[in-house]
Parts: structure tokens; C-alpha cells; sequence
């Protein structure tokens, strides 16, 4: 099969990120796939943390009124209180990030993890929403549903597949946050999480000495592309989550996890037969 060029490769998986970054279907899973089968470029996994910046600039975009109320009203305690189980989210997110980069946790190389993780998450979402089904829940975030979604992205870092943002919004209907509020809490600790995650992977990446190896001018491409798709995304997810469930997602989460097990399990048996 002939290769595509990177700059169309670049775009492609600049659309994929703009377009699963906020929803429950994860992105870094849907980065993976097509990369790890050949069917695109293989990128580096800088340029995956890299091209979540133009996500990270969609939610700012999007939410811009409720960010600029949070900036102005630091009198509130309600601002203040808001903001303050932000940073307990995050800061819980980035010393969980710390610890996956010193124990040297890459992303996977094979499809198998991530189908694995996709299939799973199906059930997790059908769980929440039955758990979750005629309970409209509350618009507070509470300190408990801070912590869980701290936890919840480390998780998500862990093993792709799971979902970033999927993971904490679910954890936090879970614990009877509003899906709506549950939805902004996580669109917007995502903000810090993702602009921290691509400065430290750059800085690490820069300390190494792997600068030079780095195609900069591609991962500008990818971000801006990212950033693009990701604010029509975000602004359609939020009307959408007004008065729909996440078992759409669910679905697509569960045909998509078959099919790659099924795919992975024919691959499988392939080599065997190779081998014999």
C-alpha cells in the first residue's frame, strides 16, 4: 500500500484527536489504531500529547464566558471553591503523570491493549447510565467527585482505550454530579491537564536531546487541525448531553472493541500458523 504523505497523515490524525478528544470513545485509542496497523505513518508520541494543545484551545473557545466568570468573581466563594476542586483534580492528574513517565509506562505498540480497553468501557458507560437512569443528580462538584476525576484521567493515561474525558465524566455521574456539570468539570480541568502533559513531554523530549528528530512544523499542523474539529465537537457534545444518554457510545464502543479483538485474535492465529 502506498504511503501517504505525512503532511495528510498529519491532518488525518489531527481530525481524529479534534474529533474523540472530548468524546467517551478516547482518542489516544483512535490515535493508536490506524498507526499501529499500518495504515498511517507511525508518529511520535510526543506529536499525540502535542496535538491535544489544539483541543485544550477549543474548550477555552467554547467556554470562554464561563472562564472569564470564574477569573472575575474570585471574591465568590463559590468561584474560589469551584476552582479549588479544579486544581485538586489536576494536581492529583499530574503527580499520577510524574509517576507513569518515571516508571517508564509508554503507550502500547500493539492494537490489542486498546481494544481491550475499548470493548471494556462499553460496559462501564452501560453500567453508569443504568445506575444513573432517573436520577438527574446535582449541578455541585463536591470534593469526592474532584478526587475520583483526578484518579480517573491517570487511569485514562495508563491504558488508552479508556477515555480521558469519558473516564471522568462517568466517575462523577457516578458519584451523582449532573451530567451536564459533570461535563463542564471535566472539559475544563482538561484544560490544565493537557496544556501540562504536552509542556512536559516537550521539555523531556528537549532535555533528552530528541528536539532535532521532531518534524515541529507537522505537529504545529496537527494542533491547529485538532483545534479546529474539536470546538465544532465540543460545541455540539454540550447541547447534546442536555438531553441524551452516553449509550450511543457505548454501542460504538462495543461493535469497535469486537471487531479489533476479532482482528487481533485472526492476526493471532495467522503468525501461529506462520510459525508452525
Amino acid at each position: 500500500m502506498e504511503t501517504l504523505p505525512t503532511w495528510l497523515a498529519v491532518v488525518i490524525l489531527g481530525l481524529i484527536e479534534g474529533i474523540t478528544e472530548f468524546l467517551p470513545i478516547s482518542s489516544t485509542g483512535h490515535l493508536l489504531i490506524p498507526q499501529n496497523l499500518g495504515w498511517l505513518p507511525r508518529q511520535s508520541d510526543l506529536f499525540s500529547i502535542v496535538i491535544q494543545s489544539g483541543a485544550v484551545l477549543a474548550v477555552v473557545a467554547v467556554f470562554a464566558d464561563r472562564v472569564k466568570t470564574l477569573a472575575t468573581t474570585l471574591g465568590n466563594p463559590d468561584t474560589r471553591d469551584y476552582l479549588a476542586k479544579l486544581a485538586t483534580a489536576f494536581g492529583i492528574t499530574a503527580v499520577g503523570g510524574v509517576l507513569i513517565k518515571k516508571l517508564d509506562i509508554g503507550l502500547p505498540e500493539t492494537v490489542a491493549p486498546v481494544a481491550w480497553a475499548t470493548f471494556i468501557g462499553a460496559f462501564v458507560i452501560f453500567g453508569v447510565e443504568a445506575w444513573r437512569k432517573n436520577h438527574q443528580g446535582t449541578d455541585t462538584i463536591g470534593w469526592r467527585v474532584a478526587v475520583a476525576v483526578g484518579l480517573a484521567q491517570i487511569l485514562a493515561a495508563v491504558f488508552p482505550g479508556t477515555s480521558r474525558s469519558g473516564a471522568s465524566i462517568l466517575i462523577a455521574m457516578a458519584l451523582g454530579a449532573a451530567r451536564p456539570g459533570a461535563t463542564e468539570f471535566s472539559f475544563l480541568v482538561g484544560v490544565p491537564t493537557l496544556i501540562a502533559a504536552g509542556a512536559f513531554q516537550t521539555f523531556n523530549v528537549i532535555q533528552e536531546g530528541g528536539a532535532h528528530a521532531e518534524d515541529w512544523s507537522m505537529h504545529a499542523l496537527g494542533t491547529v487541525v485538532s483545534a479546529i474539529s474539536a470546538f465544532i465537537v465540543v460545541k455540539w457534545l454540550i447541547h447534546f448531553v442536555q438531553s441524551h444518554t452516553f449509550n450511543g457510545f457505548a454501542w460504538y464502543r462495543l461493535v469497535m472493541g469486537a471487531a479489533l479483538l476479532t482482528w487481533v485474535a485472526i492476526e493471532g492465529e495467522a503468525l501461529n500458523q506462520a510459525a508452525d
